[in-house]
């Protein structure tokens, strides 16, 4: 962002102006690219018109000649001629080319045909022209090197413009950050944030407020830091350099994993630019301790974050699995005297999208109670639009029937708004209803309807897309046939409050045990299974009586056998992170007067 601008502007001033820039740039972004796109296209097309005719016009006045630099024999010369000194300036001829590792970041955001048409037909020509104009200038004015490109400009006219093509030449690098922070996201590799997907149109349009203002605080830090070009140059340069080798090493993977090629086109791909890259890095490596040191810090870091949560939530979530709560133990909860069921509808938040946590005997043990109907919630955002109400609420049901007891997976895309609680309560009632009817219709006969069956892969999911022509019956609210895909979804545990009561993950076998007992009723059955209608009736009634939301304070800890690096990791690290980053009852928008939290220990 720093520009190396003309002598009468102090140094001081210079760094005080790129800060406002800086920040008035990143407060621009809660706009979204929609917006800000409709300024930025106009002055980055007049830029590289701009750049483009000043360049052939420097090229004919100057020195035409330059063009013969295009026969690769004048790299080998180079080399001849200077030696160690031709490949140390490799590190200044490599950001030359920086910008291309970001070529496809903003793909969310822009079609892949319009990326290589405007690469193609305008940033390439228009750079090749600027890089030749100012070579033909420096042969005849070779005094100027140190500012070649200002000094190039005919009546020195662009200052504004090249400001201005600057702040839109970081937008993009912030676009790819925030897709690239949704996309790990989406993969559980790094902690919950709010993500504000900014167009309904396209899902890659988003806008990460966190880290928005952590890259505008760490950007100006930089650039109050650095204070000069030379510092960000090579920390750009490395970091740009790293980038196109991990690309090398990815394209590669995907040409013998994916595309199936035959392996000598591989070998011959990976060596050539393998081969390339290398040697840029070797060159850039050296500026290591004049700031190259900088992105290979930061990059740490980030790594470091994202291991450290996708290892740690992973290892719940399948502790999660392990532990699920079994058949035998739910029939069995009628022979516990001690347990009563009461009136009103619980709401039990978990990730499992199948099978019944582990956190639900804990609650039993700590509060022996269970409201006349409970419903097993878990949350399961999807790469679409919307997803419109009547297909929103999956629901089955915990067997023994006459308990009560559904599994619900609740289904939003990614510019579905959450509804108010009352609002939510009202159409997860709705649609529990319907479930119940449609499943009597079914028991009793009357066939089962046409069948949708959704995609194991839910990032090819046909639904409600607006292209796509899908068909539904007309009571396609319910899908008791479908499958609930078991599959994580990341949601943050609730913070603890100061009466949550805790319990190992050792314990949760006991549970099993203290259901059983023979002396005891069945009070764990509201009623006996009745008609369609009357067991509608049976939930209103439940909802007339309240709603109550249940959630799990989940804290997880290493083994005491665990290994000191791995005690570290999970109960200080993980712990850090989850406590510092967006929390589930903020997503989940429940209000603290219906809120029951009990916590639980997981051990893994």
């Amino acid at each position: 962002m720093i520009i190396n601008l003309p002598s009468s502007l102090f140094a001081d001033a210079i760094v005080g102006i790129s800060v406002a820039i800086l920040i008035g740039l990143f407060c621009a972004q809660r706009f979204g690219t929609n917006k800000v796109s409709y300024l930025f296209a106009p002055i980055i097309v007049l830029w590289f018109l701009v750049i483009a005719v000043i360049g052939v016009y420097d090229l004919l006045k100057h020195d035409v000649g330059v063009l013969r630099a295009f026969n690769p024999k004048y790299i080998v010369d180079y080399f001849k001629r200077d030696g160690k000194k031709a490949w140390t300036s490799l590190g200044g001829v490599f950001l030359c080319i920086t910008g291309t590792e970001a070529m496809f970041a903003d793909l969310g955001r822009f079609s892949l045909r319009a990326i290589q048409i405007s690469f193609s037909g305008v940033v390439f020509p228009a750079l090749i022209a600027a890089y030749c104009g100012q070579a033909a200038y420096l042969v005849k004015f070779p005094e100027n090197v140190g500012n070649t490109f200002y000094a190039s400009i005919p009546g020195k006219s662009t200052l504004n413009t090249t400001v201005a093509a600057a702040i839109i030449a970081s937008q993009a690098l912030i676009s790819g950050a925030f897709s690239t922070i949704s996309q790990s996201l989406i993969l559980g590799c790094f902690p919950k944030v709010k993500v504000i997907h900014t167009s309904t149109k396209h899902e890659g349009q988003v806008y990460i407020p966190e880290i928005n203002y952590i890259l505008m605080l760490a950007c100006v830090i930089i650039t109050v830091s650095f204070k000069t070009t030379e510092k960000l140059g090579n920390a750009y340069g490395i970091a740009v350099v790293a980038v196109m080798l991990i690309t090398t090493c990815m394209v590669t993977l995907i040409m013998l994993v994916i595309w199936e090629t035959r392996i000598l086109w591989i070998a011959l791909f990976f060596v050539v630019f393998i081969s390339i890259e290398g040697l840029y890095l070797s060159a850039v490596i050296s500026k290591f301790i004049e700031g190259g040191y900088l992105p290979l810090a930061i990059a740490t870091v980030l790594m470091m974050i994202m291991g450290i949560w996708q290892y740690v939530h992973k290892q719940r979530y399948i502790f999660e699995l392990k532990n699920k709560v079994s058949n035998e133990f739910i029939r069995d909860l009628s022979l516990n005297s001690d347990i009563n069921r009461i009136p009103g509808i619980g709401l039990l938040y978990s990730e499992l999208v199948q099978g019944v946590p582990p956190i639900f005997p804990h609650f039993i043990a700590n509060i022996p109670s269970i409201h006349s109907v409970l419903v097993f919630v878990s949350l399961k955002p999807i790469p679409i639009n919307k997803v419109a109400m009547e297909e929103r609420f999956l629901f089955r049901h915990v067997e023994p029937r006459d308990y009560r007891m559904f599994r619900c997976v609740v289904r939003y895309g990614y510019n579905d708004v959450t509804e108010e609680p009352k609002e939510f309560e009202q159409h997860l009632v709705n649609n529990l209803k319907e479930f119940i009817r449609h499943e009597q219709f079914i028991q009793e006969g009357g066939g089962v309807p046409e069948q949708i069956v959704e995609p194991t892969n839910i990032s090819h999911s046909t639904l409600l897309g607006n292209e796509e022509k899908v068909t539904r019956s007309s009571s396609s609210k319910v899908h008791i046939e479908e499958p609930i895909i078991e599959e994580p979804i990341i949601e943050e545990p609730i913070p603890q409050q100061q009466h949550s009561s805790r319990v190992s993950s050792r314990d949760i076998q006991s549970f099993n045990v203290a259901t059983r007992s023979p002396n005891s009723s069945s009070r764990i059955i509201s009623g006996p299974i009745q008609g369609a209608e009357e067991e509608m009736q049976f939930v209103q009634n439940a909802m007339d009586k309240g709603v109550v939301y249940l959630l799990g304070e989940i804290e997880v800890i290493a083994e005491p056998k665990s290994s000191f690096f791995k005690r570290i990791v999970v109960n200080y690290a993980y712990s850090f992170l989850r406590k510092n980053f967006r929390q589930g009852e903020h997503v989940m928008a429940i209000p603290r007067s219906k809120l029951l939290r009990v916590g639980m220990t997981y051990e893994i």
